[in-house]
């Protein structure tokens, strides 16, 4: 079985899990923009006949619980040579940290922020590839492919202890 996909249950809503051969290459929201063309999600499976998309939703789950900071799962994100090193910076940015545009942009060579944002918006492996860990000047939340609020909630998933304990509100 080569492209497929099956959908989720999660706190942040329905997930769909895209796989091509053995690599997840898409996680989408519920109300994702841009809308991926849903003619590359190939059949829909459920996740336990599928030794991929079991373990991608066994991870996920485990991620979303707070039991897990990495998802370590094999991807293929679908793109050209400058939206793929974006996307790769993306997985360097550690759990609990964010980055700003402005700051993947002065590592990109040549790209502007708002170029940056556009190719971050792109990432079609959110969580995986963590796009939610990028906010505007002075960490500013901005949009998400998934909708500002689920950005926040998986902010606070990966806020540190120590940070949250020491918010008064």
């Amino acid at each position: 079985m080569s492209i497929r996909h099956t959908v989720i249950d999660s706190p942040l809503d329905d997930l769909t899990l895209v796989a091509d051969g053995d690599t997840l290459t898409g996680l989408y929201f519920l109300g994702h923009w841009p809308r991926p063309a849903r003619n590359g999600f190939g059949p829909r499976v459920d996740a336990y006949t599928d030794p991929l998309l079991a373990e991608a939703q066994t991870r996920l789950d485990d991620y979303l619980a707070g039991t897990r900071t990495t998802l370590d799962l094999p991807i293929d994100p679908r793109g050209d040579t400058v939206q793929r090193r974006i996307w790769e910076q993306l997985t360097a940015i550690p759990y609990g940290a964010t980055v700003t545009y402005g700051e993947l942009a002065d590592t990109a060579g040549g790209l502007t922020a708002r170029e940056v944002g556009q190719i971050v918006g792109r990432n079609p492996l959110s969580i995986v590839i963590p796009c939610h860990r990028v906010v505007g000047k002075a960490g500013r939340l901005t949009g998400y492919a998934g909708g500002v609020a689920r950005k926040k909630q998986l902010l606070d998933l990966e806020e540190p202890a120590e940070l949250r304990a020491a918010r008064l509100f």
